[in-house]
């Protein structure tokens, strides 16, 4: 690791020009110095993406194990690179990890550089852009996989490429040590889940937020630590960690219950339930909307919660259930808003919403 971290302090990544945009002076100086070395391979990986940090992870790891030159940058749709910005002189092989970047993108880089570009994506919306799997003259190949989220596709990639190296040597060689393996694969499987929107594994809401934590250090450009912290962290440790901000959050949330009172929804049209004004505190909305509709239900009223709270100058409604049979878009529809069945929100005048609160509260 250290190979690759002392490489990218020689290419001046550390500016702090760059703190503000990924398309910088230092990142653009970075790239003509790639090209005055005639580096061979350039890792581009999708920002801010967990699954694109540890494919770039992979890539680095195998480029270090084998002592190949290479320059990593994260790839951002806020100021993305240009084509022009990668046509680097002695580009050989580019590689587009948890993203296949624009339309057209690629394949105009293909054609001007003349490299082999590689790119892996799980997202069912790129198959708009590409044709799976399919190699453009050999010079361009996607790999997108619906079942298999990219990090664990480009994990895949890069350990049987240094396997078959390691192999024709006589010697074994492994992209991730013994000490570190289980530990990373676990913390793959978990993204994996969420990238793919299975929500299976135990407590995944819990390891998202631990991990979302993780998520501002994710700039291999003004965090050359990147690749030492990501083969750290360890799953227990994440869900610990989202499990103590999950239980704060609720306790906040349940602070606030015991001034409830009764909302009729749509001036009595769709039903009743109970609600709580979150001034100041908007952002326990989702908590106290939940725990509130466990609340309504309990007291025979629609299994509703019903969170109201000053957004600017408007006056905002959440609605939360944890029923089923539910919909709580139904009534954010009908007043301009929008949502799923179990989460919706709308803007409310304030005379609407006074017709909307019961005479007398609970």
């Amino acid at each position: 690791m250290a190979t690759a971290i002392s490489r990218h302090r020689s290419y001046n990544l550390s500016s702090p020009l760059i703190l503000r945009w990924f398309r910088s002076q230092a990142t653009l100086k970075a790239l003509a110095k790639a090209s005055e070395d005639k580096i061979p391979n350039l890792i581009l990986y999708n920002y801010p993406s967990f699954s694109g940090a540890y494919s770039a992870l992979f890539a680095h790891l195998y480029h270090s194990r084998l002592n190949i030159p290479y320059l990593v940058l994260p790839f951002s749709s806020i100021e993305p690179f240009r084509v022009e910005d990668l046509c680097i002189d002695g580009l050989q092989n580019c590689y587009f990890l948890d993203f296949v970047g624009p339309k057209g993108f690629a394949a105009e880089l293909a054609q001007r550089t003349s490299c082999q570009i590689l790119g892996f994506d799980h997202r069912k919306s790129v198959l708009s852009k590409i044709h799976l799997n399919q190699s453009y003259g050999r010079s361009l190949t996607f790999h997108v996989n619906l079942e298999k989220a990219s990090s664990v596709a480009v994990y895949e990639h890069f350990s049987s490429r240094l396997s078959e190296v390691g192999s024709n040597k006589g010697d074994a060689i492994c992209l991730l040590n013994s000490t570190i393996q289980d530990r990373v694969e676990d913390v793959l499987k978990y993204i994996e889940d969420g990238d793919l929107h299975r929500w299976s594994l135990p407590d995944i809401r819990a390891f998202g937020i631990g991990i979302n934590q993780w998520r501002s250090k994710l700039n291999c450009i003004i965090n050359p630590h990147l690749y030492e912290q990501l083969v750290g962290i360890c799953t227990g440790d994440l869900i610990a960690n989202g499990n103590s901000h999950i239980s704060n959050r609720l306790a906040a949330a349940h602070k606030m219950l015991d001034k409830f009172f009764k909302v009729r929804l749509g001036r009595g049209l769709y039903g009743e339930c109970l609600g709580v004004r979150a001034d100041g505190n908007p952002d326990l909305s989702d908590e106290i909307g939940k725990e509130l509709s466990k609340k309504s239900a309990s007291v025979g009223l629609r299994p509703i919660g019903a969170v109201i709270y000053l957004q600017r100058k408007n006056l905002k409604m959440c609605l939360r259930t944890l029923d089923a049979a539910t919909d709580t878009s139904e009534i954010a529809k009908a007043y301009g808003g929008g949502g799923s069945p179990s989460s919706s929100s709308f803007i409310i005048r304030m005379d609407e919403y006074n017709q909307w609160l019961s005479v007398h509260s609970s």
